[in-house]
């Protein structure tokens, strides 16, 4: 415990830790952001900041209806989020 770093570990860092584990795991900003109570999707990336956005590549592809949701689904895609009624999924490349 003689390490003097320790002293500079804070309740921040923490939360860049969770932030950037989360996601790592999930992929998933829009659910980061929702987890840490952001309002802006920027302020989410700083919290992500150790991982490299541009190294993840994906289609993309929307839907409106249940029937259009199910067929991206059953093709391999992963529901992000809801903007404005519109379903947006995607799949890596």
């Amino acid at each position: 415990m003689q390490n003097p770093n320790l002293d500079r570990i804070t309740f921040h860092t923490f939360r860049h830790w969770y932030a950037t584990m989360l996601f790592h795991k999930t992929k998933n900003v829009p659910f980061v952001q929702e987890r840490l109570g952001h309002k802006s999707i920027l302020t989410t990336t700083i919290y992500t900041h150790l991982i490299n956005f541009e190294a993840d590549s994906y289609h993309s592809a929307t839907a409106e209806t249940l029937e259009e949701a199910k067929k991206l689904v059953e093709a391999g895609f992963e529901y992000v989020t809801n903007i404005e009624g519109v379903k947006l999924f995607r799949k890596p490349k």
